[in-house]
């Protein structure tokens, strides 16, 4: 849990999780969205990645990533249950 919250800490992740909303995107597609570099952009993915938010799945030469929305979920139940 602690990762997650880490991954969701940063607002150019959070973006990076919204981008990934829309569509599933390669690291280049992601990065022409940033003014910041390549690998800073290759940083953040494998935050996000380590944190289960996004999946990646390799196509041809590029990898391909996609939100996973079922962490999401994981988190929304763990929060409600706060509550209760």
């Amino acid at each position: 849990m602690n990762t997650l919250f880490k991954a969701l800490n940063d607002e150019t992740r959070r973006q990076i999780l919204e981008l990934l909303k829309v569509k599933d995107m390669n690291a280049g597609e992601i990065a022409d969205k940033f003014n910041i570099s390549k690998p800073s952009i290759s940083h953040h993915l494998d935050i996000l990645k380590r944190a289960d938010l996004i999946a990646s799945e390799k196509k041809g030469q590029f990898v391909e990533y996609s939100l996973n929305t079922t962490i999401l979920e994981d988190l929304l139940n763990w929060i409600l249950n706060l509550k209760k």
